[in-house]
């Protein structure tokens, strides 16, 4: 049975990070925390400044429930039920994705694009397949005014998810969601379609992180046998909701580079950029027609 959590703001943040450490949780004094943080409703500044704060008994409990959920391995911004992706507080839920750092290095690689487009034309239109969260067209609609955004997915949970976060974020009007698979019920033209499809190769789905594979959606992670089966669709089908000059970006395993290169090459599209993430490994590339 864990010790008691104490009451004041100061030792009760060295007992929620000792109670992760004493798990081997990877950063137990960042998620202990965001824990303490969010359950109680204080702040860094707080608990430097009034350590001795007494949080009340309803905020101790949800904090209890929470660190017990983090040692038994569920990621902490799921227990938390958001995560910070691009500046921008998304609502998670069991259908979406986890929107991660790396994911945000193809909203770096479309931004000069979107922004150029909505400059010259007074819009950017853009298709986001398989949006999850929204976290993709809800980055670049933020930052690019005059942009709107149609955000796909074969999940009605996810869209819910992706519909809420564009309605909080005061971007509702500007964002769709559409129930479709892949491009099966999209209509129109895009200046941008970019996607992070499932690309891990179903073999693989029982080898990644804990954290990964017991609580992300697995149809949101595998790409069929060879993590190839998205690719093979999106350079397939896109050109015929390509506006001209318009850009296709997808992001990839580290691995695949060549490979979905190859496939776009075949579909007639040449690669126009190819991008790093933070840890060096390619993680985004770029088509045009």
């Amino acid at each position: 049975m864990a010790d008691r959590l104490p009451a004041a703001l100061g030792p009760l943040l060295r007992a929620a990070r000792e109670r992760l450490a004493i798990a081997a949780i990877d950063d137990p004094a960042l998620d202990s925390r965001l824990i303490v943080e969010h359950f109680s409703g204080t702040t860094r500044i707080q608990a430097i400044a009034e350590p001795g704060q007494e949080v009340g008994s309803a905020a101790l409990s949800a904090i209890e429930a929470a660190l017990r959920r983090r040692v038994a391995g569920e990621p902490v911004h799921r227990i938390l039920g958001y995560r910070e992706f691009y500046g921008l507080r998304l609502s998670l839920s069991p259908e979406t994705l986890e929107p991660r750092p790396d994911t945000e290095t193809l909203v770096d690689a479309v931004l000069p694009f979107a922004r150029a487009t909505a400059d010259r034309l007074g819009e950017c239109r853009i298709l986001d397949l398989g949006t999850g969260t929204g976290a993709i067209a809800l980055a670049l609609l933020s930052a690019v005014p005059a942009a709107t955004a149609t955000g796909v997915d074969i999940s009605l949970g996810a869209l819910a998810v992706a519909a809420g976060n564009a309605r909080a974020l005061g971007l509702g009007e500007r964002f769709k969601a559409l129930h479709s698979n892949w491009f099966e019920k999209v209509s129109g033209h895009y200046h941008v379609i970019a996607s992070n499809p499932p690309y891990i190769p179903s073999r693989d789905i029982g080898n990644l992180q804990d954290e990964v594979r017991d609580f992300d959606p697995h149809r949101a992670l595998d790409g069929g046998a060879d993590g190839l089966g998205p690719y093979r669709v999106i350079a397939a089908e896109a050109a015929e909701f390509l506006q001209a000059q318009g850009k296709v970006a997808v992001e990839i395993g580290h691995t695949q580079k060549n490979e979905v290169t190859g496939i776009f090459a075949a579909a007639g599209y040449v690669l126009t950029g190819s991008h790093r993430d933070l840890a060096g490994n390619d993680r985004v590339l770029v088509f045009e027609r």
